[in-house]
């Protein structure tokens, strides 16, 4: 028995807001210890504020990105990465000109169940 897994087709989560969601490893794949997903925000997206109940990594491709972090304003460009802790009041956005595309990362994974958005 093999002891590894290979994703050749991630779940690609429906939106409505222009945003690509590609989940490769997350509940979506049984796996509620972690999800990992494949991103691209398009120009001037945004979704309401939150308070996950789970860690949040994310590592920029490309673009930028704008987190609102308990009331501070943090941007992030091609190469760079944040840790968001669980527990924090997060508004993630690109009210840029250009799509960012990245990847995000949470412990546990992420579930619409612990991301407690707002509105």
């Amino acid at each position: 028995m093999k002891k590894y897994k290979i994703q050749k087709s991630p779940f690609v989560v429906p939106t409505t807001d222009g945003k690509l969601i590609e989940e490769h490893w997350g509940n979506s794949t049984g796996n509620s210890n972690v999800s990992i997903a494949h991103m691209v925000a398009p120009p001037d997206w945004s979704e309401p504020h939150q308070t996950p109940e789970f860690d949040e990594f994310t590592l920029i491709i490309s673009g930028k990105k704008q987190f609102e972090i308990d009331g501070e304003v943090v941007i992030l460009e091609k190469g760079q990465s944040i840790l968001i802790e669980k527990g924090a009041r997060v508004r993630y956005s690109n009210p840029f000109s250009e799509s960012c595309e990245y990847i995000a990362i949470c412990l546990p994974a992420f579930s619409m169940d612990l991301v407690n958005r707002e509105g």
